[in-house]
């Protein structure tokens, strides 16, 4: 019962904050990524810790921090054609990793740059869609996409998990996630249909196709992030990413399938679909 309180009380905060931070736009949403992005990381770090995985930790934390800043909308576009300052950012964070290895090596140079690269990559990259989403194609219309994947995801857990409680046969990824099932990812795939298929005809937007083609995109998204996850903490030998949400474990447990999910969402706003 401490466990079940601690999980329905940490839910309901969480859920009252995501509400504050995506409301007022940017400028709550960013300081909240923020904060997301670094915990996220330093669950990262803490997990490579467990196989002596060595990474750059502070510059990690910049750049991590830089490229959250850089997906800001309506930042000027960088002074040549083309590209982000996104790409700039990352771009950078490549070339210095590679540098500071080549004039300071030490034990394993390699792992460290691509476990460092890796975590840039997975997290605040991942991260920016956030914003990005936010504000597609605008500030107002943006709010209602945002809810979109947030809904989505929401609906694929609880489909795929009683789907797969009672009719669950056929192992989804039995060497990554042994409880997850194939009868549980059509469940959540159905599941989430309905919900973006109500949701969409109740804002007045998208037919009946593409409601089905981004339920589809979206709850794939949704568990191939879940999945991936999974194998990143059993490659580690890691049972959660951390402790800092009671009851729900680490940032990153809470994150991963809308790690994937906001950006497909933004991706398929990105096709004209709106």
């Amino acid at each position: 019962m401490e466990t079940l309180s601690s999980r329905v009380l940490t839910a309901v905060v969480g859920f009252a904050l995501v509400v504050v931070a995506v409301y007022f736009g940017w400028i709550t949403l960013l300081p909240a990524l923020l904060a997301v992005g670094l915990v996220s990381l330093h669950e990262y770090i803490r997990m490579l810790d467990r196989r002596d995985i060595d990474v750059r930790r502070g510059s990690l934390y910049v750049f991590g921090a830089a490229l959250l800043i850089a997906s800001l909308p309506g930042l000027p576009a960088p002074p040549w054609a083309g590209g982000s300052w996104r790409e700039v950012v990352l771009g950078f964070a490549t070339f210095y990793f590679l540098v500071i290895e080549v004039v300071n090596p030490g034990e394993r140079p390699l792992e460290r740059i691509v476990y460092s690269l890796f975590g840039l990559v997975y997290i605040p990259w991942l991260l920016g869609y956030f914003l990005l989403l936010r504000y597609t194609p605008n500030a107002d219309e943006g709010l209602l996409y945002f809810a979109l994947p947030l809904l989505a995801t929401f609906a694929t857990d609880i489909g795929a998990y009683f789907v797969g409680f009672f009719f669950g046969r056929r192992k989804l990824a039995p060497e990554v996630s042994p409880g997850k099932t194939v009868e549980g990812a059509i469940g959540g795939l159905l599941t989430s249909f309905l919900l973006v298929l109500a949701f969409t005809r109740l804002a007045g937007i998208w037919s009946l196709l593409d409601a089905f083609l981004y339920a589809a995109l979206v709850a794939s998204a949704s568990q191939l992030g879940d999945l991936s996850e999974s194998l990143l903490k059993r490659a580690l030998g890691a049972k959660d990413s951390g402790n800092s949400l009671p009851g729900h474990g680490g940032m990153l447990d809470r994150l991963d399938s809308l790690l994937f999910a906001v950006p497909i969402t933004y991706l398929f706003l990105q096709l004209g679909v709106f």
